[in-house]
């Protein structure tokens, strides 16, 4: 069971992914979680370190789709000044968000990995979805009140991964 909740890798942050990294896992396109993984939930413009990941992330042909439950128009003002492409509403744990990517974009799943900030959302839904998955440290300490549940189920499960998996479940800066 506890397996359904178990990241690839886990990485301190996003900013941490690099292209070369990328390819030599063949992956071709980064999907991610937008509140507390890409943005603090709280300040939707991004910080200067966000903007030169995702720029680095353009020159080497690596689209960046942020996949978030978020309604259609918090996410477009959110991601527009970015210039990066997004599937809201899409209901992850489930695998609508990212069956709606491999469609729309024309990206086999094997292509992918999934980047987020939670156990029960990102890492649940695109382990169900056969996608891999990368687990971040939320961007602020806070969360939204509708976040707030899913953190307390969270550390449970985080504390059985960490006593299955110690080694593999330890924060690194590069995959």
């Amino acid at each position: 069971m506890v397996e359904n909740y178990k990241p690839d890798w886990v990485l301190e942050a996003i900013y941490d992914i690099t292209p070369e990294q990328l390819r030599t896992h063949q992956i071709k396109a980064v999907l991610t979680d937008l509140d507390n993984t890409l943005i603090a939930w709280n300040n939707p413009d991004g910080t200067p370190e966000l903007k030169q990941w995702i720029k680095k992330m353009k020159e080497a042909d690596i689209p960046v789709i942020v996949v978030s439950n978020n309604k259609a128009s918090r996410v477009a003002r959110a991601v527009e000044h970015l210039g990066l492409e997004y599937v809201s509403r899409a209901m992850k744990p489930f695998t609508k968000g990212f069956k709606e990517v491999e469609r729309r974009f024309e990206l086999p799943k094997e292509s992918l990995v999934m980047v987020g900030d939670q156990l029960m959302t990102d890492i649940r839904g695109s382990n169900r979805a056969g996608i891999r998955s990368i687990l971040v440290k939320p961007i602020v300490e806070s969360d939204a009140w509708n976040t707030k549940i899913n953190r307390w189920r969270e550390k449970r499960v985080m504390k059985e991964l960490l006593t299955k998996y110690p080694e593999e479940m330890k924060w690194r800066t590069s995959l």
